[in-house]
């Protein structure tokens, strides 16, 4: 996916990721809830890189990494929230202790995230 059109590509991708999470949501996986989540929200990010910048983003997972390369400024909040996010990325792809991971990610805790995701990724593609 490389181009000026195909930043569309990225917001479907991110879109189909986000119903991804609404589903293990109603399943109760929490932990691939919030996988998902991450990979929503660093799908809109390389979409808008993609959008802003008509360059095909790196292979990274970090969405930090994205939000720096845009100089993209929001709320500190939206950004510490990306930075956690950010660092459960690998435990939640490769837990090292499942059972403690979900324990922690109750479905109130889960909810949060999954909604928390919904406003940021929407606050992104109006970028």
């Amino acid at each position: 996916m490389s181009g000026p059109e195909k930043f569309e590509e990225w917001y479907f991708q991110s879109d189909y990721d986000f119903e991804t999470a609404e589903a293990m949501f109603s399943s109760g996986r929490y932990i691939y809830t919030i996988f998902m989540c991450h990979l929503s929200l660093e799908k809109a990010l390389k979409g808008l890189f993609n959008k802003r910048t008509k360059e095909h983003p790196v292979k990274s997972h970090n969405l930090m990494y994205f939000i720096d390369k845009m100089a993209l400024e929001m709320n500190e909040d939206n950004m510490v929230f990306l930075f956690e996010l950010n660092k459960v990325s690998i435990p939640t792809r490769y837990p090292y202790d499942l059972e403690k991971l979900m324990s922690y990610y109750s479905k109130e805790i889960t909810l949060k995230i999954l909604n928390r995701t919904k406003s940021i990724q929407q606050w992104i593609r109006q970028q």
